[in-house]
């Protein structure tokens, strides 16, 4: 019942509550990111959701799009602004997630969403993260977060899963604001971002 009909419910509650309330924050982000990033405050990306279909996932932008003299992209840890690492460090970029669990696309305790590419090299077992929606901080996001490897990532993603409650929920979401106020697991300044997943061995 929970899983099906009042996790939603709690979902759009919480949300919408917390857009109003963090409201000033937002503002003021938007406002500073605008200035620093040539008017260009969110970064929008396609992700899978539930059952694989895709969504577009919203953050605040913590990284420039400076290229090199070919024009690629160069590596995040060139591009991250001074801002961009500060909201990292305390997971303010993803305040503007709220606004896909309003929507629906996304929950606030669920799998994080990946990469489209990652979709084709999980394996059968690891493909069923994607039987729940996504969600802002998750159960391998207060078990270590980017400093677990992705088979194991990927086994407490599943665990969620299958073991989805009201009470696991609520004790993720309390871990989360735990560890944003110690800031644990929180990606070092010469590793911004997870390693690529390049499927099982």
């Amino acid at each position: 019942m929970y899983k099906k009909y009042f996790k939603r419910v709690i979902d759009f509650i919480a949300a919408a509550l917390g857009i109003i309330l963090l409201s000033p924050f937002f503002v003021f982000i938007i406002i500073l990111l605008t200035i620093l990033n040539q008017g260009k405050p969110f970064f929008f990306h396609r992700r899978p959701g539930k059952n694989e279909k895709l969504f577009t996932m919203v953050k605040f932008r913590t990284m420039n799009e400076k290229r090199d003299l070919s024009g690629e992209l160069l590596p995040d840890m060139q591009r991250i602004t001074k801002t961009g690492a500060f909201l990292r460090k305390y997971s303010l970029d993803e305040l503007p997630n709220l606004w896909n669990v309003l929507l629906g696309t996304m929950s606030l305790v669920g799998p994080r969403p990946l990469l489209i590419a990652y979709l084709p090299l999980y394996s059968a077992e690891q493909k069923r993260r994607h039987n729940v929606r996504p969600g802002i901080t998750g159960w391998a996001q207060v078990n270590g977060r980017n400093a677990i490897s992705w088979a194991e990532k990927f086994k407490l993603d599943v665990w969620y899963v299958d073991n989805l409650s009201f009470c696991l929920d609520m004790r993720i979401f309390f871990l989360t604001l735990k560890k944003i106020f110690q800031t644990n697991d929180v990606n070092a300044s010469d590793e911004l971002t997870m390693e690529w997943f390049n499927g099982n061995e």
